[in-house]
């Protein structure tokens, strides 16, 4: 049996079975940051002499108790006593955290074991044996003054921002990928953690034949998690795959943080990224079809009757209210998204009327898409080194040779939204009147970054991407940019593989002349396919 008491003493929680097994919730438990206890103690009873074991003393971690107390009963003295059993208490343990700089706290007596458990940032100390009056000399209250100053000392409090989250990573490899693709992965989550405005304070990493389907990662590593997140003062678990609406529920309940996948980071980028009326109806568009299936993982509120005018219908709970006026919105904005999609189709057909080529710019989020488009053409589209730094098209006019004449000839270049690994479906959707302009252009310049290490990886995602849309793009000119930061090895695999590619720097302005004679070849080329 575990009795869980606060610290004015009083009994807030009994439950029969083991510390793990009775352990409270994560999100039931009070809020409080790495350097504070969470103000519980457990006294358990146990019918071996024995002290805590493993899984006694982690679940003392997960909840960041005050101390464990293990009270030994003895096996031989129950008896019959008015009808009742009895017995006497044979030895106690006491068991409380420590700071990881375990040898500064003086309030933790000397016999004492010192103990590192094998999950991270964790490890505790576990009294020897002594008798229940030993163990009611015991101040509790000095003891946990005590720590709570040492873990003040050891972790800087840092009080979370609504708009700042502290994220913990959460990778998992399974056998369909390589350990580079699998750190490459890791690296752009990093920077579209970054890029969305949050801050990361550790990566974790789980190695699986297959994702398990409750929780994503096994119930060791799951522990890990909540230990990690409740000590570093984490706010935001965001894992590197797309997550189930019961995976989601199930790793929130058991972490008592707020957990996001890939697609959710990525979505909160659009919504900050979207400027114009057409891109905002787009990123909102997507978020509501992203969520749609996701509102039954959104608490007990959602499973209320609802309250007010219109929301009681016969038995209608607030979550099929919600799901109705969802419905209802998706379909208002997808009927704007074809207004959207009927209108810049009718300024294609006007520049195609006058009989002006088009090329579209494609490749991966921050290849220097803008960059280029601005070196080009005089432009003034935002750049910035992060990812997905614009989104909305922007068209202007280049002037270029004309095949073997050289005479000066005007093409329209657009800049388009950048492309990324496993770009989300809903995505895609939202933004077909966007990508349009890659799929009506008459040619494509596929540029690429060649200064990130995964250069080969982004243009078969690019490709990929580009295989998926409805229309077949035109023909594609492969361009590898920022040139200047790169090294010889790279340069010489790059010029091996693609012998026809251009090779630029749009920032240093190197070889944009070459450049404007192969796009003029590019669309003449076009123009007689």
């Amino acid at each position: 049996m575990c009795t869980y008491l606060n610290r004015r003493g009083q009994v807030i929680r009994v439950g029969v079975g083991t510390p793990r097994q009775t352990q409270i919730p994560p999100l039931e438990l009070p809020r409080y940051g790495a350097e504070r206890l969470s103000g519980i103690r457990c006294i358990a009873t146990h019918l071996k002499p024995e002290p805590p074991n493993e899984a006694a003393l982690t679940s003392m971690a997960l909840q960041r108790l005050d101390a464990l107390v293990m009270l030994n009963i003895t096996g031989t003295g129950f008896q019959r006593r008015g009808g009742g059993a009895t017995g006497y208490v044979k030895e106690a343990y006491l068991a409380h955290l420590t700071p990881q700089d375990a040898h500064a706290l003086i309030t933790t007596p000397a016999s004492f074991t010192q103990h590192k458990s094998n999950l991270p940032y964790t490890s505790w100390s576990v009294s020897p044996p002594m008798s229940l009056d030993m163990l009611t000399q015991q101040d509790f209250m000095n003891l946990v003054e005590g720590l709570e100053t040492e873990f003040r000392r050891e972790f800087v409090a840092q009080e979370v921002d609504a708009d700042h989250d502290r994220v913990l990573i959460v990778g998992v490899m399974t056998e369909d990928i390589t350990p580079q693709q699998f750190q490459d992965t890791l690296e752009e989550l990093g920077r579209l953690v970054d890029t969305a405005g949050g801050e990361v304070l550790q990566i974790m990493q789980q190695k699986r034949s297959r994702i398990h389907p409750q929780t994503v990662v096994g119930e060791g590593k799951v522990q890990e998690i909540a230990i990690a997140a409740q000590t570093l003062g984490t706010n935001l678990i965001v894992f590197d795959r797309d997550l189930s609406p019961a995976q989601v529920r199930n790793l929130e309940s058991q972490i008592g943080v707020r957990v996001v996948d890939r697609t959710e980071v990525i979505l909160d980028i659009f919504a900050q990224r979207a400027q114009s009326r057409a891109g905002k109806l787009q990123v909102e568009l997507a978020q509501l079809e992203y969520m749609l299936p996701r509102l039954a993982g959104r608490g007990q509120a959602m499973s209320r009757l609802g309250g007010g005018i219109g929301t009681r219908g016969p038995g209608e709970t607030k979550l099929e209210t919600e799901r109705r006026a969802i419905g209802r919105r998706i379909a208002r904005l997808q009927q704007e998204v074809n207004q959207l999609q009927a209108h810049r189709e009718r300024l294609r057909q006007r520049r195609q009327h006058q009989e002006i080529p088009s090329v579209a710019i494609v490749g991966y989020t921050n290849a220097g898409k803008s960059t280029l488009l601005n070196t080009l053409t005089n432009a003034e589209v935002y750049t910035a080194d992060q990812l997905f730094a614009t989104l909305d098209p922007t068209t202007r006019r280049l002037v270029v040779p004309h095949g073997e004449t050289d005479e000066p000839q005007e093409i329209l270049v657009t800049d388009t939204v950048g492309f990324i690994h496993e770009l989300p479906t809903s995505l895609m959707d939202a933004f077909r009147a966007t990508l349009e302009e890659v799929t009506e252009a008459d040619a494509l310049l596929h540029l690429v970054d060649l200064s990130h290490p995964a250069w080969l990886s982004h243009i078969r995602s690019v490709r990929e991407i580009l295989a998926q849309m409805p229309v077949t793009p035109g023909p594609a000119l492969v361009v590898f940019n920022k040139i200047d930061d790169v090294d010889s090895k790279n340069l010489v695999l790059a010029q091996e593989e693609f012998p026809l590619a251009v090779f630029i720097s749009a920032n240093q302005r190197l070889g944009l002349e070459t450049l404007r004679q192969r796009l003029g070849q590019l669309v003449e080329y076009a123009a007689f396919h």
